[in-house]
């Protein structure tokens, strides 16, 4: 509230002047509580990516997110009930991701793990680390996330195959696994790839590269088959033009 509005304000008496402050101040106040709310969240999600949840501390979080600790326990109780927050937070972010893979056969169209988490973690970056904690670590959290991934990846292949998009497998659960394993890859060893390769593979530009690779294989194959002349077998010998050779000339 400016000074203008205050001096413009309506002759209503001094109650009426006073309600409407307070009224100013509170929605300032609550505004300000869910920023630090917010930004409690956000410092506990990059530290427990970063050092694990037993390796972070509740001072450790407030110094991130640059509040007390006393204001850390007064958004979220205990950093027992903040880790709770953020899973289920987690929990959110995948299902609606899963929707989308869900979705993708009915619409004619396909989508992979990593395309969608590309997709959301350009507008919530920080899950991307948090993900990869819980996946890596192994614990309920960890397991039930794989399992819900497992489960719709596998539930969208069966309807792609059902539309004849993709062949019958011999081994459909290792299948699935393989696939979204290779998926995860992406989040997992995001640093490593991104070091060989030059790319960052969950950004748009890079996801398109990977993703055109990653096509070629699953569509055209690695291995050569025996009965297929390779690339050496098809071209010309050095110096050999295409005429008859100086034997079949003489």
């Amino acid at each position: 509230m400016t000074v203008c509005q205050v001096v413009s304000w309506p002759a209503r008496g001094p109650l009426d002047l006073a309600v409407h402050l307070f009224n100013n101040l509170n929605v300032s106040s609550v505004r300000a509580d869910q920023t630090a709310a917010a930004a409690i969240r956000i410092a506990a999600l990059e530290l427990f990516a970063e050092r694990g949840y037993s390796g972070v501390t509740i001072r450790q979080i407030a110094a991130a997110a640059g509040v007390s600790p006393a204001l850390v326990i007064h958004h979220y109780r205990s950093k027992e009930k903040l880790r709770a927050v953020l899973e289920e937070r987690v929990a959110a972010f995948v299902e609606s991701m899963l929707a989308d893979l869900a979705r993708a056969p009915d619409e004619g169209g396909s989508a992979s793990v990593a395309e969608l988490f590309a997709d959301r973690l350009e507008r919530e970056p920080a899950m991307a680390g948090y993900v990869r904690r819980l996946l890596v670590d192994g614990g309920p959290a960890g397991m039930a996330l794989y399992r819900r991934l497992f489960e719709v990846t596998q539930a969208s292949l069966g309807a792609m195959e059902q539309a004849g998009v993709v062949r019958p497998a011999q081994d459909e659960p290792v299948r699935s696994a393989f696939l979204l394993s290779n998926d995860l890859a992406l989040l997992l060893l995001h640093q490593p790839i991104t070091q060989v390769t030059g790319i960052d593979p969950l950004a748009r530009d890079g996801l398109a590269r990977w993703a055109a690779a990653a096509f070629d294989i699953y569509a055209n194959g690695l291995f050569i088959s025996a009965a297929s002349p390779g690339p050496a077998e098809d071209m010309p010998a050095k110096g050999d033009r295409g005429g008859a050779t100086s034997d079949e000339r003489h």
